[in-house]
């Protein structure tokens, strides 16, 4: 695994006006630091910047000869402060009220100001990554060559919005919060059929219990043994305020100051950020705009098909990634 590095900050002041002390960690994979164009990855909620490498979360996808491939890029990927990973613990933390989605977007582009990053190749994040990848875009319209949201949208919507409040409950109130949230989450995160289509309500007679509850039962198990309540609580935090709107203007008019190349990819399925918003807002900039794609994957399962269908999303994004179309973006 490539070492973590850091960044001190040492006096960011949040939106809300809170000042502190912020240490930025991350991690490199592929070339070295400005010997080739750079891709920034952004984690989704229970994430961090281990993006490639036999353990890497996102390795389908990035890695010698894969659709980024390490061979030509530098791939950059930071995590947001007090999500763990890196053994710190900020003030943030303890304050994740005070923290919006934008906050986490203007401290990845003081990191990318302090490793001497002007422009990016590509920024791609999947559903929280994403949402942060625009609100970076929104903050800086030259800051990438391709802006890539995959599973995710430029706002929370009511619906977000409601499910983290419903996560926020579990958080504060429940004697699991982990994994009671957790097992809440993943009923969005995958689809009824896929569900049908993996249990067939098929039963553990080891536990007098339904595959589906032990299923559920083991994801919260797993992810509390891995994941900080103070994380979780900060990264729901965050995916409910993703609004690149906020003291703007329209999202027309935002979203049209955007100079990257943007490919926004949707799932066809997904049941948490639905690929309805995603057609909506194509719909919002294409009569204005040439730079806006969109790019469905088909699956049954849902949110977390971004983590599943790699083909699908390899098949998507390689021709943006191909060597002989990269020019020296650094």
């Amino acid at each position: 695994m490539n070492k973590i590095q850091h960044i001190e900050i040492p006096k960011y002041t949040t939106i809300s006006g809170k000042t502190m002390p912020i240490n930025l960690s991350y991690q490199l994979f592929g070339c070295a630091l400005h010997s080739a164009p750079v891709v920034l990855i952004n984690h989704a909620l229970t994430g961090n910047s281990n993006v490639a490498g036999s353990e890497g979360w996102w390795s389908t996808l990035i890695g010698p000869n894969k659709a980024i491939d390490t061979n030509h890029f530098t791939i950059l990927a930071f995590n947001i402060p007090g999500n763990g990973y890196d053994g710190h613990t900020n003030h943030l933390i303890e304050n994740y009220k005070d923290f919006v989605a934008r906050d986490i977007a203007k401290l990845f582009l003081s990191g990318l100001e302090s490793l001497g990053i002007n422009q990016l190749f590509a920024a791609i994040g999947g559903s929280l990554g994403g949402g942060i990848a625009w609100e970076m875009a929104a903050l800086n319209p030259k800051i990438t060559k391709h802006l890539i949201p995959v599973a995710s949208d430029w706002k929370s919507t009511d619906w977000i919005i409601a499910n983290c409040l419903i996560q926020e409950q579990f958080l504060v109130n429940s004697k699991r919060p982990i994994q009671d949230a957790r097992m809440h989450a993943m009923l969005c995160y995958r689809t009824p059929e896929s569900f049908q289509n993996r249990f067939h309500r098929s039963q553990n007679d080891e536990f007098d219990l339904f595959n589906i509850e032990t299923w559920l039962l083991h994801h919260g198990d797993k992810l509390q043994k891995r994941f900080q309540l103070s994380a979780y609580k900060l990264m729901n935090q965050l995916l409910k305020t993703i609004d690149i709107t906020t003291n703007r203007g329209s999202a027309a008019e935002v979203l049209q100051t955007i100079e990257a190349e943007i490919h926004i990819i949707g799932i066809d399925s997904d049941l948490f950020f639905v690929s309805e918003e995603n057609t909506a807002t194509l719909k919002l900039l294409h009569p204005k705009l040439s730079n806006v794609s969109y790019h469905e994957i088909t699956s049954i399962h849902g949110h977390d098909a971004f983590l599943i269908e790699y083909e699908q999303l390899n098949a998507i994004i390689k021709e943006i990634f191909q060597p002989k179309l990269v020019g020296a973006v650094s």
